[in-house]
């Protein structure tokens, strides 16, 4: 366990976050194999997996439900010194991993043709798009699992472990993609379901590796399986913490789900550049999420231990710094977008429409970086309704304009794009809004022996004068 209320803030977010931003980028560079040898395959693959893979952006939803709740409530029975707390918290989450892996089982079964045909642009789209989804499930499944035990150990401020499996994850999907798309050395190509099959495998080992590790290593907390049996007050927690989070993935889905629908009508060029941009906008993001999401544990941390000042300081150097990021990316972006995008499609059309996109969505980037600040300070502070709420404001107004837009004389894609970056613009002003707000209504915390006894969301004790944000 690393004690996070003490020692400087800028060291343990530079400390904290390059693992976390290599276990990140290693599940985006698995999607992105998937796509780099489905484009051999033509337009219809490359569309059908990237759409297909927004509903990874649902089921991310619930996994980030376990996820959020788990990190702040661990973390603030950290801060608290309350290790009994923290592993109830822990078993508890493990409970509701198994059974939200199974719900998303059952769904992928029974949904994920329902869903391609409600966004995709033509039958052979369908195709892959189901295909993909069916055998790509059983990897969001056991997600749930995975993210339960690298949040507690992130709670606790140990982030190196869940990176090193995620690495390693991502090297046997790169060895098997090739093989199960493809055919290497086999002769047995299977397409698109062999990119799921290649992820199912790759997350499944990664998996047996974590669990391995935590039942070796890990001490601060541990599997006890009598306290899996359902505690409804404790599952509440969670719940409470994590909806609202989960709930932003959900919004995030319906934004992306509103995008493949007004594309539609120009064909899976323009759904497939979009997937490829989309995917390579995620990656170069990563460094910038991976810093905000280092204060998530920091900032719970300090709020169990009742120190503000603390608090708000973990604000500012985070914004500061993923600012700094998203600058250098998005500098790079305007100026040489062929550098990131180059050897997804051999399709002039596809690589244009990527081009496009993100020469126009990198110019949101800081805004970005400052929602992805606050989100994370919301889940220390144990309160992600705000989050959920800024969330909800973006969709809204961005979704029924693109809508109203699509159906006009002369609508263009460019016309998404930039109604995208000032939806955008407006939800970074929102966060840092609400994020004020939350910090002058709860710069108060009861005593630690008080902060068990609630639901998860606690204030802190401010200074004398707190400074304004």
């Amino acid at each position: 366990m690393k004690d996070l209320t003490r020692g400087s803030i800028v060291s343990h977010i530079l400390g904290m976050a390059p693992p976390i931003m290599a276990g990140m980028i290693s599940i985006m560079i698995c999607q992105l194999v998937d796509l780099y040898f489905v484009s051999g395959l033509g337009d219809a693959a490359v569309a059908g997996v990237a759409a297909a893979g927004n509903a990874g952006f649902l089921v991310n939803g619930l996994i980030q439900v376990l996820g959020v709740g788990t990190v702040a409530l661990i973390a603030h029975a950290v801060g608290r010194k309350d290790r009994p707390d923290a592993n109830l918290i822990f078993n508890q989450a493990v409970a509701l991993s198994v059974l939200f892996g199974l719900v998303t089982l059952a769904a992928g079964a029974v949904l994920s043709r329902l869903y391609m045909r409600s966004i995709a642009a033509d039958r052979a789209t369908i195709e892959a798009g189901t295909t993909y989804l069916q055998w790509f499930m059983p990897a969001l499944a056991l997600e749930f699992v995975m993210q339960v035990i690298a949040s507690a150990l992130s709670a606790t401020g140990i982030v190196r472990p869940a990176m090193l499996v995620r690495v390693l994850a991502v090297i046997i999907n790169i060895a098997l993609a090739p093989v199960l798309i493809s055919g290497w050395g086999t002769g047995y190509p299977l397409g698109v379901a062999g990119a799921g099959l290649a992820s199912t495998i790759a997350v499944g080992a990664g998996v047996l590796m974590l669990l391995a590790y935590f039942r070796k290593v890990e001490r601060y907390v541990a599997f006890n399986p009598a306290q899996w049996r359902p505690r409804p007050r404790h599952s509440k927690r969670i719940l409470t913490v994590g909806l609202p989070a989960g709930g932003e993935f959900a919004m995030m889905f319906i934004f992306m789900a509103v995008v493949y629908f007004v594309l539609r009508d120009f064909g899976a060029a323009a759904q497939a550049g979009f997937g490829i941009g989309q995917r390579v906008l995620g990656l170069i993001q990563m460094p910038a999420l991976a810093i905000a999401l280092a204060a998530g544990p920091i900032a719970g941390q300090n709020v169990g231990a009742g120190i503000a000042e603390r608090v708000r300081e973990t604000l500012v150097k985070t914004a500061l710094i993923a600012s700094a990021v998203m600058i250098g990316f998005m500098i790079l972006a305007q100026l040489k977008p062929e550098l990131l995008l180059a050897g997804f499609s051999n399709d002039h059309e596809t690589m244009e429409i990527a081009f496009l996109f993100l020469r126009i969505i990198s110019l949101n980037m800081v805004a970005q970086g400052l929602i992805f600040t606050c989100s994370s300070m919301f889940q220390g502070l144990g309160n992600t309704s705000p989050v959920l709420l800024s969330s909800a404001t973006r969709v809204f107004t961005y979704s029924l304009p693109a809508i109203w837009l699509s159906t006009r004389p002369g609508f263009r894609m460019e016309h998404v794009w930039y109604l995208s970056v000032a939806a955008t613009t407006l939800q970074a002003v929102l966060s840092l809004w609400l994020l004020r707000r939350e910090f002058a209504r709860r710069l108060v915390l009861p005593s630690p022996e008080q902060a068990v006894e609630q639901s998860g969301v606690e204030p802190v004790v401010p200074p004398a004068r707190a400074p304004a944000l």
